[in-house]
């Protein structure tokens, strides 16, 4: 570990974790810690590979605090996945956090190899999906219930061979390919070129899709998952960690769906509690409208985390950056299908990003919450980060995937967020 002291904050899949660790961590205030940043990881593989990504991510920290600032840092080890572009997804990762589903995964790791072009086995594909991710169709194909919360997606319950032929074109139009989007059935074939709906012929294209249906099932698997750990797991913990020190200042830092935890974690303190004292969010992988408290689209409903900004002492900050492929193209096709099954047999109409219901905060920062400021990475780091309120910064300039987060830049932001920098 790069930076001392440091301790690991543990939880399963429900947010419960080892007895012991809020008094670990209010030891350190006892030992005379100002400060504790937290940082929680995205998709991983396992805990090592957090751990490492920990030590990265808090390496420059001591070089930029300021005097009389001693902090201690905290990494928030979850069971996650890596989004990567593995030619199988992403299995053993998969293996390792959904141990149960080991029988559904190899197969659906043997047809993704053998790739038949048929639509028996694009049908078995979807059936796979439900199993993994818990979800139940009902007699009309339509989605069974997922908790009061938690809608489901509807890509998990529509015709397969339509989603994967979805996800083949979003693949290629993301690479700059030039093949004919009117293969695919339900957008209607072009004149004289690509298979008719419902043959055989040409089918097995549409696996490359698939690949990217099974990192997306994942992905809903872990977006339910980090939000229990964080409102379950973290924020109760903070709670307690606030009771025996309450002089302690928490700095929350979230990666991708890590960035999701942190800030369901604000939703998990009890009433009353106030330990956090800044929030930072990197490529976050939930909705940019989650702190609004009406939606543009909709007046009527408010975001899942309606001014929880409120219940941090400093700012919310979230670092966006449009070269983030995985947020600007993926992220909204998936919630897009999650939430409007009429465009399931529309593909030309899925393909663009540029619908705001569907956009990721990680992606161009928070959106409809008066108030909000934004500024680029430049003039953070010349005039630091506004003392309070939400703020989204532009990382554009350094940040060139979706896991480029190891960055001295983004360490800047945080202690100039958490008022702990020169």
């Amino acid at each position: 570990m790069s930076v001392e002291p440091y301790r690991e904050i543990t939880f399963d899949k429900e947010g419960d974790g080892p007895a012991g660790q809020p008094a670990a961590l209010a030891a350190l205030a006892r030992q005379g810690l100002t400060d504790l940043v937290v940082f929680a990881h995205g998709w991983n593989s396992s805990p090592a590979g957090a751990t490492r990504l920990c030590s990265d991510f808090f390496e420059p920290f001591p070089g930029l605090l300021a005097p009389g600032v001693e902090a201690g840092y905290a990494g928030v080890i979850w069971p996650s996945m890596m989004f990567t572009g593995e030619p199988v997804p992403d299995y053993r990762a998969l293996v390792t956090v959904l141990p149960e589903k080991e029988p559904v995964l190899d197969r659906l790791t043997e047809l993704l190899v053998t790739a038949p072009a048929d639509e028996a086995a694009f049908a078995e594909f979807g059936a796979l999906l439900r199993e993994l991710t818990d979800v139940a169709a009902g007699a009309d194909g339509r989605a069974g219930a997922a908790g009061p919360r938690e809608p489901v997606p509807e890509f998990l319950v529509a015709d397969p061979v339509e989603v994967c032929a979805l996800f083949t074109e979003a693949l290629e139009a993301d690479a700059g390919l030039t093949e004919d989007p009117g293969t695919a059935r339900g957008s209607g074939p072009a004149a004289g070129s690509g298979p008719a709906a419902g043959s055989g012929e040409g089918l097995g294209r549409y696996w490359k899709g698939a690949r990217e249906v099974l990192r997306q099932a994942t992905y809903y698997v872990m977006k339910k998952r980090a939000g229990r750990v964080g409102e379950f797991g973290l924020g109760p913990l903070l709670g307690e960690v606030a009771r025996a020190a309450p002089r302690l200042r928490v700095h929350l830092v979230g990666h991708s769906m890590g960035a999701r935890l942190v800030a369901y974690a604000l939703r998990g303190l009890p009433s009353g509690a106030r330990p956090v004292a800044s929030v930072t969010l990197l490529q976050g992988a939930f909705s940019h409208y989650a702190f609004a408290a009406r939606l543009p689209h909709e007046p009527g409903r408010p975001g899942s985390l309606r001014d929880l900004q409120n219940r941090v002492a400093g700012p919310v900050v979230a670092c966006y950056s449009r070269h983030d492929t995985a947020l600007g193209v993926f992220y909204p096709l998936a919630s897009r299908l999650a939430g409007d099954s009429a465009s399931l047999t529309r593909a030309a109409g899925l393909l663009g990003s540029d619908d705001p219901r569907w956009a990721a905060i990680g992606h161009d920062g928070v959106q409809a919450v008066p108030g909000t400021v934004v500024r680029p990475l430049a003039t953070v780091l010349r005039e630091g980060v506004p003392p309070s309120g939400c703020v989204s910064v532009d990382t554009a300039d350094v940040v060139r995937s979706h896991s480029d987060v190891c960055r001295a830049e983004l360490a800047r932001v945080v202690v100039s967020a958490g008022r702990t920098g020169r």
